[in-house]
C-alpha cells in the first residue's frame, strides 16, 4: 500500500483499553499465534498484515477472524528469515517484505503466492514504506541510511543518513522504521539515538521531531523507538518500545504525550509490552503490534 495519508483530529483520543485482534494466545507458531511480531499494515478492508518475525512469515488476519493465514514465508524451501516489516503494493497486488536476515527486500504475490522475488539485495533492511508515486523507501541499519527506490531500480537514491553511524543531524544510528508524508518528507526512527528524525525532500540533514534527549521515560524522551506514523498536520505518532507506550508529538513540540499504554509493562488490555509497529485504519482506529506480548491490539478512536 502507498503511505497511509491519515487525517486525524488534533484533539482525537482513543480507548484506553485495547481489543486483541491477532495473536494474544502466547508465543507460538499456530495460526492463532505470533512470535515476536514487529511491523504491521492495515488495508482498506481492515485486514491486517503482520511481520511475524521469529516465525519467519507474514500473517494475514481478516477483520473479526480468530485465526490468521500464512501469506508469505513459513513454507520450507522458499523462506523468509526474520521478517521485520510488510507493506502492500496495490498496483501489483503484492506484498513487499523486509527479509532482514537474508539481507533483501522481497516482493511476494498477495494471493496464493508460494515464493517471493528479490527486488533489492545486500541490504540490512528493517522498515519500509511506499509513497503515492510508487517509490519505495527502505531503512538500512547496516549502512545507517534510508534509500528511495523506483520499482526495478536496485541501487536507489540516498534520502537520509549515509554519513556513518553517529548522532549529528546528518547521521543516523541503527535506523529502524520509516514513514513518508504527502510532501515526500521522510521520518525515521533513529533507534540508537533515541529520537525520530524528519528529512525534508532534498535535505542534507534532518530535524529532530521527537526525543533526542537520551534514553528515558520522561515526556521529552524515548526508549528504543520503533514504528512511526505521521498525520496530515505533521503530528508524529511513535511506538516507544521500552517505555511500553504510544506517544503523540505535535509538529514543533518539545515534548510528547502518551495516548496509549504508559501503565507499566504488562499484558492487560490497558498495557503494552514493547510496542514496535503501529498503523491507523481509514476510520482513525489505532492498531499496535507488541513484540513481547506477541499480539496486535486495536484501540478505537472516540
Amino acid at each position: 500500500m502507498r503511505a497511509s495519508y491519515i487525517d486525524i483530529h488534533p484533539n482525537a483520543t482513543w480507548s484506553k483499553n485495547g481489543t486483541t485482534i491477532a495473536g494474544g494466545n502466547g508465543r507460538g507458531s499456530g495460526t492463532n499465534q505470533l512470535s515476536n511480531p514487529l511491523g504491521l499494515h492495515v488495508d482498506d478492508n481492515l485486514t491486517i498484515y503482520v511481520a511475524d518475525q521469529l516465525n519467519h512469515r507474514i500473517m494475514e488476519w481478516k477483520s473479526g477472524a480468530t485465526n490468521g493465514k500464512v501469506v508469505a514465508g513459513g513454507n520450507g524451501a522458499h523462506q523468509l528469515n526474520s521478517s521485520t516489516d510488510v507493506i502492500i503494493d496495490k498496483e501489483s497486488d503484492s506484498l513487499i517484505i523486509s527479509d532482514n536476515e537474508n539481507k533483501r527486500v522481497v516482493r511476494w504475490p498477495r494471493r496464493n503466492g508460494t515464493r517471493g522475488e528479490t527486488i533489492i539485495s545486500n541490504i540490512s533492511c528493517s522498515g519500509l514504506i511506499m509513497d503515492n508515486n510508487g517509490y519505495l523507501y527502505v531503512a538500512d541499519n547496516g549502512k545507517q541510511e534510508v534509500r528511495r527506490y523506483k520499482i526495478g531500480d536496485t541501487q536507489g537514491t540516498m534520502i537520509a543518513g549515509g554519513n556513518g553511524q553517529g548522532n549529528r543531524l546528518d547521521q543516523l544510528s541503527n535506523p529502524l522504521y520509516v514513514f513518508v508524508d504527502r510532501d515526500h518528507s521522510v521520518y525515521v526512527s533513529d533507534w540508537g539515538n533515541q529520537r525520530f528524525m524528519k528529512w525534508e525532500q532534498g535535505a542534507k540533514q534532518g530535524i529532530v521531531v521527537a526525543g533526542g534527549h537520551g534514553r528515558g521515560n520522561s515526556l521529552t524522551q524515548l526508549s528504543n523507538p520503533h514504528g512511526v506514523v505521521v498525520d496530515q498536520l505533521g503530528t508524529v505518532y511513535v511506538a516507544d518500545c521500552r517505555n511500553h507506550r504510544i506517544m503523540r508529538w505535535p509538529k514543533g513540540a518539545t515534548q510528547g504525550s502518551v495516548i496509549i499504554g504508559g501503565n507499566g509493562q504488562g499484558a492487560q488490555s490497558n498495557q503494552l509490552n514493547c510496542p514496535t509497529g503501529l498503523s491507523f485504519d481509514r476510520h482513525g482506529n489505532l492498531y499496535v503490534v507488541e513484540w513481547q506480548n506477541s499480539r496486535v491490539q486495536k484501540f478505537t478512536i472516540k
